[in-house]
């Protein structure tokens, strides 16, 4: 007769009690490092709107300044740079300042 071989038993292993000890240990750190990284994207996509906004208003300051550039010089656009910067008074005019 043919011999029998035997079929290996299962070996069920038992996890001790420092190695459940281990992965809650290591379950938490992973925890607190996804919240870390959580609050890094947070101050990311921030970050990425106050630029965004930033980039924006320069856009805009952009186009207003290319619209005076092909407007030209004409001599309205001279008196208004003349009178915000150098203070220029047409004859007859008067300045009231108010102290406060």
């Amino acid at each position: 007769m043919a011999k029998q071989r035997k079929t290996p038993k299962a070996v069920k292993l038992r996890a001790g009690l420092m190695t459940k000890l281990l992965i809650v240990i290591l379950l938490a750190a992973l925890v607190c490092k996804v919240y870390a990284l959580r609050e890094q994207v947070w101050d990311a996509e921030a970050e990425k709107a106050r630029i965004a906004a930033a980039v924006e208003s320069k856009r805009q300051e952009n186009d207003a300044l290319s619209a005076d550039i092909e407007e030209g010089c004409t001599p309205e656009k001279m008196q208004e740079i003349a009178r915000r910067e150098l203070g220029w008074l047409l004859p007859g005019e008067y300045v009231f300042e108010v102290g406060s």
